[in-house]
């Protein structure tokens, strides 16, 4: 017996004639046969499959030939930070102080004789959230004694440290953990006019443990002197 004959006699035995011939037509004799279930799109014709391939393989070239950023130990291995000897002078940080005191002078708002003082209270904020690279500092008090009177211009801001150039063309690192820094903002002079004295900040290393980036949109919060 034949495997059409086989199904159709099954049928009919399960199902009345009308239905077992119904079904047999259906599912059976006219069921499509998937020959390839696998092939690919047939709206995707080959030149569309070469320049897929293609664009993947010039992808993955691009990839592998992307440098990699540098490691911390390959960084300090190459010296990146280091300020090389030659540069480790005084005078050449001069004008980025001078360029620093008028940043500063802008952010206090005494430029064009807007104000000629300004409380502690408010320019804490102003203070916590700016940029000290140019800046002179100088360490007014400090747990390590051998730090108290150190001045420079800071040259790195970091999280941790203050680098700084002293008048003696020699880098320093001041560690920002209990210490208090001593910040002068002079006035802009004008001709015929008498010079003022400038103000004078005293600030918390405590409140500067941040990088200067991360440093400009947190909010100043003020804390208790601790005891130096």
């Amino acid at each position: 017996m034949s495997t059409e004959v086989l199904a159709a006699t099954l049928l009919q035995r399960a199902h009345s004639p009308d239905t077992a011939s119904t079904l047999y037509r259906d599912k059976i004799k006219l069921r499509p046969l998937l020959l390839r279930p696998s092939s690919p799109d047939p709206t995707q014709n080959a030149r569309s499959a070469r320049q897929h391939a293609r664009r993947s393989r010039q992808r993955a070239v691009r990839k592998s030939n992307k440098p990699r950023p540098l490691s911390a130990k390959q960084k300090r291995s190459l010296c990146i930070y280091e300020i090389p000897k030659s540069q480790q002078k005084y005078s050449i940080y001069e004008p980025i102080h001078v360029m620093w005191c008028a940043y500063i002078r802008d952010i206090l708002g005494l430029v064009d004789g807007k104000r000629s003082h300004i409380e502690a209270q408010d320019a804490g904020p102003f203070l916590a959230s700016a940029d000290y690279h140019g800046a002179i500092v100088e360490v007014v008090r400090s747990r390590c004694a051998s730090r108290v009177g150190m001045t420079g211009i800071v040259v790195r801001d970091t999280k941790f440290t203050f680098e700084i150039v002293t008048r003696r063309d020699e880098v320093k690192v001041l560690p920002k953990e209990h210490s208090v820094f001593r910040i002068d903002v002079p006035f802009e002079g004008k001709e015929g006019e008498v010079k003022r004295k400038p103000l004078v900040f005293e600030v918390l290393g405590e409140q500067f443990q941040h990088r200067a980036t991360d440093r400009a949109n947190r909010k100043f919060r003020w804390h208790a002197d601790p005891d130096l």
